[in-house]
């Protein structure tokens, strides 16, 4: 009988520990739950560009690889001293592309006619003169650019116009949430994270390849307008 006891006694106690820590999880997962609130806010800047990104292109084709790349170099060359008559930094010119290739000619019935050569030259032009914008597009085409891919605009310090979207949104999200609180008869507690994000309408861009001539025929009248920047903002209140 003693050792029975023993027995029966050693199993109410392992029943206990068992209980007693089945208890203890439950009650550190209540502890641990949390009720929050989650709001997006947003933000948003206007803009008006400072700076234009351009990039100009010299095309040439010839049965004779020679003279097409002389033909290149020398509209090319034309093109960097119309630039530099308008005071561009050397820094802000870069070279983007220059190529040979043979391209096979083929006539109506697609018959192989012959091979000519083809050279590209691509310069990427910063500007930040946009009064000059107009000028400058003249000025390459009529030295021989005929190969204006884009016309891109951008706000060099965009610092300011961020300050002001982040600052919207923050106000925004916190509007929302105390609002929101207030409906559900809750109290607002601290914040427990906070993420960003940054958007906006994209910058104009003005482009098409073989542009020149098209630009050529016209003073071309090019404003870069505005453009606005977006913050949005995502911000969990912890709520009682």
């Amino acid at each position: 009988m003693r050792y029975k006891s023993i027995i029966f006694a050693g199993f109410l106690l392992m029943t206990f520990v068992i209980s007693a820590c089945g208890t203890a999880v439950s009650s550190q997962g209540e502890g641990s739950s949390q009720r929050t609130l989650t709001v997006n806010g947003t933000g948003q800047a206007f803009m008006t560009p400072d700076i234009a990104y351009i990039s100009i292109g010299v095309h040439t084709e010839d049965a004779d690889a020679a003279k097409a790349v002389a033909r290149n170099n020398t509209n090319s060359q034309k093109v960097a001293e119309a630039l530099e008559v308008f005071g561009i930094d050397p820094e802000d010119i870069r070279t983007t592309n220059f190529s040979i290739y043979p391209q096979q000619q083929s006539d109506q019935n697609g018959e192989l006619t012959g091979l000519i050569y083809v050279v590209d030259n691509n310069v990427f032009v910063t500007l930040r003169d946009l009064e000059q914008i107009g000028d400058v597009f003249n000025a390459v085409v009529e030295a021989g650019a005929n190969n204006i891919n884009s016309v891109q605009f951008d706000v060099e310090d965009k610092s300011e116009a961020l300050f002001e979207a982040r600052q919207e949104a923050v106000e925004d999200a916190q509007i929302q949430a105390k609002e929101l609180a207030e409906f559900s008869g809750v109290s607002l507690g601290p914040v427990q994270n906070i993420s960003t994000s940054i958007g906006g309408v994209p910058f104009p861009v003005i482009g098409g390849k073989g542009g020149g001539a098209m630009m050529s025929e016209a003073s071309i009248p090019i404003s870069p307008g505005q453009t606005i920047i977006a913050v949005n903002v995502n911000m969990i209140y912890e709520i009682q």
